[in-house]
C-alpha cells in the first residue's frame, strides 16, 4: 500500500510532466477508440440499410436448368420454402417480421438520347405495405404507384437521366429466358441517394415487370425474409438451410463458402451443376455483404496499427521522460536504498507509476472518446446525405466492443511498462554510496 501511495505522489510532484504524458496516452487511445466504434456500427448500419432496400435479411432464389443447359431464375411454387422458414422460426424461436416476393431485372434505361443502368425489383407494394416506409422521397411517392408502369429511381439515376417527375421513359432488358425486350416506364418519385449500394436500384410494380420478364402473375425470382434483428440472421438462415434441404434440390453452401466470394461462387455451382425441376440458392445479407465485412477488417487493423504507432511515438517520450525522472531522483533512490529499500522494490516503483500513468491517461481517453462519440451522434446528417447507407437515421453511430477496449487499455500498458523498464531496472541498480554522493 505504501509503494501505491510513493508512485502516486511521484506522479503529483510534476503535475504538467505527468499530465503531458497522460494527455498523450488519452489522446491515442480516444483516436483508436473512436475509430473502432465508427467501425462496429458500420456493417450494422450498411446491413440495415441494406435489408431495407432489399426488403430481407435472408433470401432463396429458384434456379431452373433448360436441356440446352442455360440457367433461368424462378419461383413457381414457394410450398417448399414457405414450409422450411415456418420450421426454421420454431426450431431458432425467431418470428420473421415479414415476407417478400420479388421479380426483377437489369436494364438499360433511355432518356433523350442519355442511357443509365439500373436494377429493377418488382415489388408487391399492396403486400409490402411496410416498405414505402423505408424510402425516402425528394419528389413524387407512392401515389404515383398507383400507375401499373410507375417506376421510383433514386436521384443520381434521375440525374444522369435529366428527368423529372411524369417523364417517361424506355427500358431495355431480357426476359427470365434471355430474349430481348423493351419496357416504358413513368417516373413516380425520385428518392434521396443511398450510396453506392442502392443507388443503382430503382423499384416497379411487380404485375408490370412480371410482364416484361415474362413470368406467370403468381410466379416470381426471390423470396426474402426480414427478421427482427441482425443478430439472428445466421441462424434463422442455417435453420432454413437445413430445412429446405429436406424438402427440395437445394445448392450446396459449404461448397460455395470455400470461394472468396459467396454469391459468385453460389451463381457457378449453376453452371457446373445438371438437375431436373426447380433447385433453390439460399444466401443471407451477410454473405452478400462479405466484401463489406474485409472492409471492415481492414478498417480494424489500421485502427491498431494507429493505436501501435502512436503510442511507439508516445513511448519514446516516455522512456525519455523516465530516464530524467531517475536522474532527478538520484540521491532520493539512494537515501531509499540506505534505509532498507531493496531493488526490487525500487524498480517495482517506477513501473508503477508507469502503470497509474498508462491506466489514467487510458481512462482519460475512454471518457474523451465517450464525449465525443455522443457529440457527433447528436448531428443530423439528413436522410438525403451520400452517407446515408453507413448512416442510422441521418446519424453517425457508434457500437464499441468491450473485448477490444480492453484489448487496446492492456496495449497501452503493454507498451508503456516496455518504455519505463530500462530506467526503472537501471534506477535498481544504482549504488547508494554512489547515487548519495552524486550531485544533480
Amino acid at each position: 500500500m505504501e509503494m501505491l501511495k510513493l508512485a502516486l505522489r511521484n506522479l503529483a510532484r510534476q503535475k504538467k510532466r505527468t499530465f503531458l504524458l497522460g494527455g498523450a496516452i488519452a489522446f491515442g487511445i480516444m483516436v483508436v477508440t473512436l475509430l473502432n466504434g465508427f467501425v462496429g456500427a458500420f456493417v450494422a448500419n450498411i446491413s440495415e440499410n441494406f435489408a431495407n432496400l432489399a426488403a430481407g435479411h435472408v433470401f432463396v432464389e429458384g434456379v431452373e436448368k433448360s436441356p440446352s443447359g442455360r440457367e433461368y431464375e424462378i419461383i413457381r411454387d414457394d410450398s417448399a420454402i414457405e414450409a422450411a422458414a415456418r420450421r426454421a422460426a420454431a426450431e431458432t424461436g425467431v418470428e420473421p417480421l415479414y415476407v417478400s416476393k420479388r421479380s426483377g431485372f437489369q436494364g438499360t434505361l433511355v432518356y433523350a438520347g442519355k442511357t443509365a443502368q439500373l436494377t429493377v425489383d418488382g415489388v408487391d407494394f399492396a403486400g409490402e405495405t411496410y416498405f414505402p416506409e423505408r424510402l425516402a422521397f425528394l419528389s413524387g411517392g407512392m401515389a404515383g404507384m398507383s400507375a401499373r408502369d410507375g417506376l421510383i429511381v433514386s436521384a443520381p439515376i434521375a440525374k444522369r437521366l435529366g428527368v423529372e417527375l411524369g417523364d417517361r421513359i424506355l427500358v431495355q432488358m431480357q426476359t427470365y429466358t434471355g430474349q430481348q425486350n423493351v419496357g416504358e416506364f413513368a417516373i413516380a418519385g425520385i428518392t434521396v441517394d443511398p450510396g453506392i449500394l442502392g443507388a443503382m436500384a430503382g423499384y416497379a410494380n411487380k404485375a408490370y415487370v412480371n410482364e416484361l420478364l415474362n413470368l406467370g402473375p403468381g410466379d416470381y425470382q426471390t423470396y426474402g425474409v426480414y427478421l427482427p434483428s441482425l443478430s439472428a440472421m445466421d441462424r434463422f438462415g442455417a435453420s432454413l438451410y437445413a430445412a429446405l434441404r429436406g424438402r427440395a434440390q437445394v445448392f450446396d453452401r459449404d461448397a460455395a463458402k470455400k470461394d472468396e466470394n459467396f454469391v459468385t461462387a453460389m451463381m457457378k455451382q449453376a453452371k457446373k451443376e445438371t438437375w431436373t425441376g426447380t433447385k433453390y440458392r439460399e444466401y443471407t445479407l451477410n454473405d452478400m455483404l462479405s466484401q463489406v465485412q474485409e472492409i471492415v477488417n481492414a478498417l480494424d487493423s489500421a485502427a491498431f496499427v494507429i493505436l501501435v504507432v502512436l503510442l511507439v511515438i508516445i513511448m519514446v517520450g516516455i522512456l525519455n521522460t523516465f530516464r530524467m525522472i531517475m536522474y532527478e531522483r538520484i540521491r532520493e533512490i539512494g537515501t531509499m536504498r540506505s534505509i532498507g529499500m531493496q531493488r526490487s522494490d525500487v524498480r517495482s516503483l517506477f513501473l508503477l507509476e508507469a502503470t497509474f500513468l498508462a491506466l489514467g491517461g487510458a481512462a482519460a481517453g475512454m471518457v474523451a472518446s465517450g464525449l465525443a462519440m455522443g457529440i457527433i451522434s447528436l448531428v443530423n446528417f439528413g436522410l438525403d446525405s451520400p452517407l446515408f447507407i453507413i448512416l442510422k437515421n441521418g446519424h453517425i453511430t457508434f457500437k464499441l466492443q468491450i473485448l477490444r477496449a480492453l484489448g487496446n487499455v492492456a496495449t497501452v500498458v503493454a507498451l508503456t511498462l516496455a518504455a519505463a523498464f530500462i530506467p526503472a531496472r537501471r534506477a535498481a541498480r544504482l549504488d547508494p554510496a554512489v547515487a548519495l554522493r552524486t550531485v544533480k
